[in-house]
């Protein structure tokens, strides 16, 4: 549990970089955002929320075979929900050669 704090402690400046740094994925729309951290690309994005993990795979064009979704330390299954105001780590990892 320690280590855990540690991590979320050491992750809060990259939150506040997100939300003051973000690309606005459709700038228009006035609902509620998540905020995504692209990796290997190292971009972050704010974008209007998507209900679950398997929709922001196809907003990014991503299988799901070939990224991770994160939040925190928690994998998330392409299944499960994702809550506005929430930063998620997307990672691919398929192979670019």
């Amino acid at each position: 549990m320690a280590n855990e704090l540690d991590a979320r402690e050491e992750l809060a400046p990259l939150v506040a970089i997100a939300r003051k740094d973000a690309e606005i994925i459709r700038p228009d729309y006035g609902g509620p955002r998540i905020y995504v951290f692209l990796q290997p690309e190292n971009k972050y994005y704010s974008l209007p929320r998507v209900k679950t993990a398997r929709q922001l795979l196809q907003a990014f064009n991503l299988e799901e075979e070939s990224a991770l979704v994160a939040r925190g330390n928690e994998l998330l299954t392409p299944d499960r929900h994702i809550s506005p105001g929430e930063e998620i780590l997307l990672r691919s990892v398929g192979s670019r050669g």
